[in-house]
């Protein structure tokens, strides 16, 4: 071997060095922690059982220790199967497709119901930029976290008189403090710095005041947080100008549905945003923000509707149900396929359908 060479074998081989990884230590299981866990599938309404479908798929191709306990509920329905709530209560966790809910008519919504019925009084929707995906707004990673059980959703209405319609918004220093609480320790637990709470408690002094004095008094307890208050009018236009700023948002629970949708738009649509549902006993997870696309024909005939967001929201029940290297996998792959831009749906520009998507994020498996 002339000397020459050797400088050159030696670069070549620091180089083979340099590009070895080394497996991080996630959690120590304790024994049993990899038996695989039951969970309770809801395809739902429209484009559900597609998208479902897709987190089935990938589940599958990655050996991730769950399984499915499938139920056919519809949005229609008058109420949840007795069976249902029963699968959800024993299993714990739930992953649903969108439910439609009907307008008007006095039907309730389903998805309400569940909420109710298993107390899940926290929604979580996480917006943030994708790599490859381009947006108005960089450096976009916000949460909001909705209070989920009262409000204007408490369902209490009537009609007075003919022609006058009363709509009661609940608010309670109960569920005001713990969805605050949830917002603080969210934000604690995973290094966030900011909580942001929303409110209108300048025209509604006593139902947003008491929601605001909640806040308040938890956020004294958490003085490594940075808290501010931003009322819901100020903080629409300030999402769509300046969205960076937000950290962590805690709301009541309408103004969290309008937030969250605004939110997912800025960062880069509905159809990417994951989310879910969580209370102290049970979790559903589903879309994030709005499932508007439910029950759009063309997206079910054509086969196209997106499954990012769900396949992210099966991501963050992975990690709920502490599978956390599943739950990378799984966002590693999403996010690589994202950032190529070979595979997306309409919704992203692309053309594909949800079935070439799927496929893609099981080939970019690690």
């Amino acid at each position: 071997m002339s000397r020459r060479t050797i400088p050159i074998l030696k670069q070549v081989l620091s180089g083979v060095r340099q590009t070895t990884t080394t497996r991080s230590v996630t959690y120590m299981p304790r024994p049993g922690d990899g038996t695989p866990r039951a969970v309770t599938l809801i395809p739902g309404d429209g484009v559900g059982p597609l998208v479902t479908g897709a987190v089935v798929q990938v589940m599958e191709a990655m050996h991730a220790p769950v399984f499915f306990e499938k139920y056919d509920v519809y949005g229609d329905m008058k109420a949840v199967p007795q069976e249902v709530i029963d699968s959800i209560k024993k299993n714990k966790v739930c992953l649903k497709g969108g439910l439609k809910t009907p307008m008007g008519g006095g039907v309730s919504s389903l998805n309400v119901m569940l909420r109710k019925e298993l107390d899940l009084y926290a929604s979580l929707v996480h917006c943030f930029n994708l790599q490859g995906l381009p947006t108005r707004h960089d450096n976009v990673d916000i949460v909001v976290i909705r209070e989920n059980t009262e409000g204007e959703y408490s369902g209490l209405e009537h009609e007075v008189v003919p022609g006058v319609v009363e709509s009661l918004k609940v608010i309670t220093k109960f569920c005001s403090e713990r969805i605050a609480k949830y917002a603080f320790e969210y934000a604690y637990l995973n290094n966030r710095k900011k909580v942001t709470a929303v409110h209108k408690a300048n025209i509604m002094k006593l139902a947003d005041g008491l929601f605001l004095e909640s806040c308040r008094e938890i956020a004294s307890k958490y003085p490594s947080i940075q808290y501010n208050e931003m009322i819901v009018d100020n903080c629409s236009m300030q999402l769509v100008s300046k969205p960076e700023q937000f950290d962590v948002m805690v709301t009541p629970n309408l103004y969290g549905n309008l937030v969250a949708n605004t939110a997912a738009g800025i960062a880069g649509g509905t159809g990417v945003m994951p989310g879910g549902n969580v209370g102290a006993d049970h979790a559903i997870f589903e879309q994030g923000a709005s499932a508007g696309n439910v029950g759009n024909e063309k997206l079910l005939e054509q086969k196209t509707a997106n499954p990012v967001a769900l396949l992210l929201s099966s991501a963050m029940m992975l990690r709920h149900l502490q599978f956390p290297s599943f739950a990378d996998r799984l966002e590693t792959a999403v996010k690589r396929v994202i950032a190529d831009g070979k595979y997306r749906t309409k919704d992203l520009g692309g053309e594909s359908t949800t079935q070439e998507v799927v496929d893609a994020v099981i080939a970019n498996l690690d």
